[in-house]
């Protein structure tokens, strides 16, 4: 059986094994696959022959699936699914599996280090020392960039599975206040310091935002011109969930204009991000390069995960099945 990782070198740039996956068949690694401008005579060529395909962020379209007839499972690595046409798999017969649970630690401890960066500027502060501002200055201190405390102000996170929830754990340990938005409530987890409010109470009392949720239409570009217009003077936006629930160039109209006073971003509508990028030239926009996931321990999670996927699949009893 041949299994072939398309692109594989974000997982595993060296520091982690591939014994969970070379185990269960006939295992062809790729460190990346391009296709550039749409051409996708690369990625047919690599999978022309396996059963078994696994992804982390190269689109597999119904185009491609519908010329591999051998396809029998595509494992994503990743939580996110929407690089896969999972309607087309599913009618060829084809499964589709993600990783939802390995990154909930990390991808919330990285939401939280953007946001204190943004309050502090912690790295800003350190190179100015370096560069003599402090040795310097008249002062027994200094600060180059106004400093916030989080306790008593709200959070809204838009998103409250599982990473949006450990998110809120830190939050409130902050002494934060927690408004969720999720369409799947669960009432046991409010508190007097947490409760779900509607998307447009959210959008009004939070001090800060942050993006949890999965990409889809219905939610691309749900921050935009009109949301912010409904949002605090000051607000900060934090992303690490997808770069396209941002409309960027709203968002960095808002930041240049002061309405929103700061963004920290792990994720951008098009990645590698563009030199065009609005945001770019942004005002007080953090921006990183989408490393919220990589954290050693959560990739060698992931890797774990996504053989016991495959084991589960071939065993006839799938799990973590994204194209039901």
């Amino acid at each position: 059986m041949k299994i072939v990782v398309l692109d594989g070198y974000t997982l595993n740039p060296g520091d982690i094994s591939w014994e969970p996956l070379e185990k269960l068949g006939d295992l062809n690694v790729y460190d990346r696959t391009s296709h550039d401008n749409g051409n996708n005579d690369l990625i047919l060529e690599r999978i022309k022959d396996a059963e078994i395909v696994f992804t982390n962020d190269i689109t597999l379209s119904r185009g491609i699936l519908e010329k591999s007839p051998k396809l029998r499972y595509i494992g994503i690595l990743a939580t996110g699914y929407n690089m896969v046409d999972v309607n087309a798999a599913k009618e060829l017969g084809i499964t589709v599996t993600n990783i939802p649970t390995y990154g909930t630690s990390s991808v919330s401890q990285m939401a939280v280090a953007l946001l204190l960066e943004l309050c502090h500027h912690v790295w800003a502060h350190s190179e100015a020392v370096k560069n003599g501002e402090w040795a310097s200055n008249g002062d027994w201190c200094f600060w180059k960039y106004p400093l916030i405390e989080l306790a008593n102000k709200t959070a809204g996170i838009i998103g409250y599975g599982r990473i949006g929830q450990s998110t809120g754990k830190i939050l409130q340990a902050f002494g934060m206040k927690v408004l969720a938005y999720d369409k799947h409530e669960n009432k046991n987890l409010e508190s007097n310091s947490m409760k779900y409010v509607k998307l447009n109470e959210l959008f009004q009392e939070s001090d800060v935002i942050f993006l949890h949720c999965p990409l889809f239409d219905s939610n691309r570009g749900i921050i935009n011109k009109d949301s912010i217009s409904k949002m605090k003077d000051g607000v900060i936006i934090i992303n690490n969930a997808r770069g396209p629930l941002i409309v960027e160039k709203d968002l960095a109209e808002a930041l240049n204009s002061g309405k929103i006073s700061g963004a920290a971003l792990d994720v951008v509508s098009t990645e590698p991000i563009e030199e065009s990028n609005p945001l770019m030239k942004a005002k007080n926009c953090i921006i990183t390069p989408h490393i919220s996931w990589a954290p050693k321990e959560s990739r060698q999670r992931l890797m774990e995960i996504a053989a016991e996927n495959l084991e589960r699949f071939l065993e006839g009893s799938p799990v973590n099945v994204v194209s039901r």
